[in-house]
């Protein structure tokens, strides 16, 4: 049986920002080299799993894994921009919850 982590367990920070008043901006820091390598080789962060999340497509998603950092950062468009009518999330601060149940494969 394949063991799994989600990424709430193997992320040291994991969360959301503005990306100026249009986009946002998910960051996934990991603890260390051998988990970020791990989740990473998987592909299981990817465009199709944000979009899906996020309900945004594909081809409006960013992803930068950035391995001088353990990082992972994922950019696409706000629904509606920072501030304005319709906004639930001013500074995009909230938005990083869906990323926390999400398992990757752990050997």
């Amino acid at each position: 049986m394949t063991k799994t982590k989600t990424l709430g367990q193997l992320a040291k920070f994991l969360r959301s920002k503005n990306a100026g008043p249009f986009y946002l901006t998910l960051d996934i820091f990991f603890y260390g080299k051998e988990d970020y390598l791990k989740a990473k080789s998987t592909g299981l962060i990817n465009k199709r799993l944000i979009s899906q999340l996020y309900r945004i497509d594909e081809e409006d998603i960013s992803i930068i894994e950035f391995d001088p950092a353990e990082a992972i950062k994922v950019s696409f468009p706000r629904p509606v921009s920072s501030g304005s009518v319709g906004d639930s999330d001013v500074y995009g601060a909230q938005q990083h919850a869906p990323l926390f149940d999400i398992e990757i494969p752990w050997n």
